[in-house]
């Protein structure tokens, strides 16, 4: 194993203070991390976090903007850290993104920032409906981030992440030609008893309002290459294993569109696409937001103040955080596998199930959130004892699946694999 890792955790929010318990509960001790400042714009939520470390000396707080390179590498200097984890907005990614590489520290994050067209063109090209595509930018910096000998690995998380390795242990082991790979988020959450009305943001408010209202994306080789469509496009009715049952589906955004073809094309990858469950009163809420402008980064004057839109949804919104043991039922994420093995078609559904309320019991944070912190932890886990390392940017396709799925079983965090 190479010097102990010195982290910077970039935000800490739900998904953030996740990562934190599972890598605590790791490493008591200190074998693989030595070192751990929790940042956030906001000291008391970074404070209230760090105090959920039970007094461990390793973790400390600080204040910092996330959108500032300059104030993020004084603290990677200040701290001597190894490597940067971004668990911010995406807004603030490249900037993180810049500061670990100008501080010479390795990075991690759970998704990348992106950029549509006002008006975009859809059809073939993400080119065509977007000034920066996800990943675009991380991607582009691979032989900067090889020739100084640091390492970069994008979209850890649940999904993208853990889907990531499943496709991966899927292409080894499972096909001999795996042909097609399909993102499946859903699952039976319910607030019994709840408004009908409600509103839940499952997740960071800003990532969802990207992510569903962006033009989504999908890979298809036989029509071109990447196909570009409205929100909401390609709705399906998919069948969850374990008692889930029927999820309906829609295509959004995703980096696993991109990664998968980037590093699964070597096994005769064709089509990949992601589609996740949402609530229909998430979907109407969406779309007024977008339709009266509140969506926008563009900054408007109200009683003389200059506010963004996007920033006062994000403030009034119901925080993932605030979630919790209200909710019964299951998070299940994962990839719907095709191909072929000893030459007959076969299909796989790989997945990854948190129960809500063994998420609350066990960790004290909802499984949604939960989720995506312990699918992260673990892939920091193997990057600390240097299991996955090379230098350059990277997803989670191009290392090894094996020590990761050892890790899921060693850990608790359980998976299931469906001959479909």
């Amino acid at each position: 194993m190479e010097r102990k890792m010195r982290l910077m955790l970039v935000g800490a929010g739900a998904v953030g203070e996740s990562i934190l318990k599972v890598l605590r509960s790791r490493d008591p001790r200190g074998e693989f991390l030595e070192f751990v400042l929790v940042l956030d714009y906001d000291l008391s939520r970074a404070q209230e976090v760090t105090k959920r470390m039970e007094g461990d000396p390793r973790f400390v707080y600080e204040q910092a903007d996330a959108t500032s390179t300059e104030q993020l590498l004084g603290k990677i200097r200040t701290h001597n850290i190894n490597f940067v984890m971004d668990a911010a907005p995406p807004f603030a990614s490249n900037r993180i993104f810049d500061a670990a590489f100008e501080g010479g520290a390795d990075y991690g994050s759970m998704g990348t920032w992106s950029v549509p067209m006002d008006d975009p063109s859809y059809g073939l090209g993400i080119e065509n409906s977007y000034t920066e595509p996800m990943t675009k930018y991380n991607f582009d910096r691979h032989e900067a981030w090889k020739e100084k000998g640091q390492m970069a690995v994008i979209c850890l998380g649940i999904d993208p992440g853990v889907v990531n390795v499943f496709a991966k242990y899927a292409a080894l082991h499972l096909f001999d030609r795996l042909t097609e790979v399909h993102v499946k988020d859903g699952g039976n959450l319910t607030i019994p008893g709840g408004d009908p009305d409600q509103i839940t943001f499952g997740f960071n408010v800003w990532t969802v309002m990207d992510e569903v209202m962006n033009p989504n994306v999908e890979y298809d080789e036989s029509r071109g290459g990447f196909l570009v469509e409205p929100a909401f496009s390609g709705k399906e009715i998919f069948h969850m294993p374990e008692g889930v049952g029927d999820n309906t589906l829609v295509k959004v955004e995703h980096e696993e569109t991109v990664t998968m073809p980037r590093y699964l094309k070597q096994f005769g990858l064709k089509r990949a696409t992601f589609k996740i469950s949402l609530d229909e009163n998430l979907i109407t809420a969406l779309k007024v937001l977008d339709h009266l402008g509140l969506r926008s980064l563009k900054p408007v004057r109200v009683g003389g103040v200059s506010v963004i839109p996007r920033d006062v949804v994000a403030a009034c919104a119901p925080q993932p955080k605030d979630i919790g043991n209200e909710m019964q039922g299951s998070m299940m994420v994962g990839v719907h596998c095709i191909g072929e093995k000893d030459g007959e078609h076969k299909e796989y559904f790989l997945y990854q199930s948190l129960d809500n309320q063994d998420s609350m019991e066990q960790w004290g944070s909802q499984a949604v959130t939960m989720q995506t912190g312990w699918g992260a932890a673990l892939a920091l886990e193997l990057i600390a004892r240097g299991i996955w390392r090379d230098s350059g940017v990277y997803s989670p396709e191009y290392f090894d699946p094996d020590p990761y799925m050892e890790l899921m079983k060693e850990t608790g965090y359980r998976f299931g694999i469906e001959e479909r």
